[in-house]
């Protein structure tokens, strides 16, 4: 099968959330993100989305860097081409280093363009296994409005909830809260605050209760990743430090952690998500699907990831009502019974609007 690229366009989307996303690291208030759309030779188009920041508080990457880099160096490599598989994409812009998530948006377009030539739901092409994926939602509030958060998220439905703790985040506080609910999966994301704490103080998170502590130090900080994975009962995620299939391998090599969440932005787009799914398979790593505060076009990508075997924690995928007043898409994205059921129709299964 093989596919002209005869037009790409970009628009820039900009809403503001409907309640502030708080970390350690940031508060974001409006989300700004790229819908990169790609048209074939036959009228069919695939869509991506550029997910990185205004300002580079999570990785080097912004949206204005982003934009400039698709239309100055990226989107002139792939215009005109004709390619028989989307990983050509990845091929075809390694003379363009680094800007992951640029790259992304792009290789995302040409896979669901791809899936709709072939007639396919974007997740049966990439090789999905499961329709119903869990739903997982992530509480990042101030430590006041923490507990009615949670509250919210069970009664909605969400059989996973992802904390955002720093080292001094209230302990006795997260206890009470995941001891009041034995049936829901508790996450804790640290986004790297302890990196100048040792890690006595993360240990003593860890009878707390939660499945795994995310990304407690640096994004270089092997040692002490080794060091925790060790020393705490609690599993030990990375999240940051994973950007590429080298970052991976010295994950497995340092014996840095036991589990990975999968971002396609700070990959780069599905080629190398896969080839990194396939290298935790080998060697039994752990793996879920996270999120980036982003539209129906990322999360649909992200979905059909999660269908893939192999994924087995529940990711962050909360419905389109959870960051925004409406979303891109249509339909938008629901939880049913803790779960999203996935399309059957052809590439990402939404219309974008």
């Amino acid at each position: 099968m093989a596919v002209t690229i005869r037009d790409i366009q970009l628009e820039t989307v900009r809403q503001p959330l409907r309640k502030p996303f708080k970390t350690v690291l940031q508060q974001v208030e409006e989300r700004e993100v790229i819908i990169v759309s790609v048209t074939g030779d036959k009228g069919h188009v695939g869509y991506g989305e550029c997910v990185a920041f205004e300002t580079p508080w999570y990785t080097e990457e912004t949206i204005t860097g982003c934009r400039f880099v698709l239309v100055h160096s990226l989107l002139p490599l792939l215009d005109g081409k004709t390619i028989s598989h989307p990983n050509e994409v990845w091929e075809l812009f390694q003379t363009v280093k680094g800007n992951r998530m640029a790259k992304a948006a792009v290789e995302m377009a040409v896979w669901d363009l791809f899936a709709k030539v072939d007639q396919q739901s974007l997740w049966k092409f990439v090789g999905g296994s499961r329709q119903a994926i869990p739903a997982g939602v992530v509480v990042a509030a101030d430590p006041s409005k923490i507990a009615e958060q949670v509250a919210q998220a069970v009664n909605s439905g969400y059989r996973r909830i992802k904390i955002k703790i720093h080292p001094e985040t209230d302990r006795t506080l997260l206890k009470t809260i995941v001891a009041a609910y034995p049936e829901i999966l508790f996450f804790a994301d640290a986004n790297g605050s302890f990196q100048t704490h040792s890690v006595e103080r993360l240990k003593t998170f860890d009878d707390i209760g939660f499945t795994l502590i995310e990304q407690p130090f640096g994004e270089r900080q092997w040692e002490l990743h080794a060091q925790a994975k060790k020393e705490l009962d609690t599993k030990i995620c990375l999240d940051e430090s994973i950007a590429s299939v080298e970052d991976m391998q010295e994950m497995i090599d340092r014996e840095a952690g036991d589990i990975i969440v999968l971002k396609m932005s700070r990959l780069g787009g599905w080629t190398e998500t896969l080839k990194v799914i396939e290298l935790c398979r080998t060697h039994s790593i752990g793996t879920w699907v996270g999120g980036m505060i982003e539209f129906g076009v990322s999360k649909a990508h992200n979905l059909a990831l999660a269908s893939l075997p192999g994924i087995i924690y529940p990711g962050d995928f909360s419905a389109s009502g959870h960051f925004w007043e409406k979303d891109i898409i249509e339909p938008e994205i629901i939880v049913e019974n803790g779960e999203i059921v996935l399309s059957d129709q052809p590439g990402i299964g939404y219309t974008v609007v």
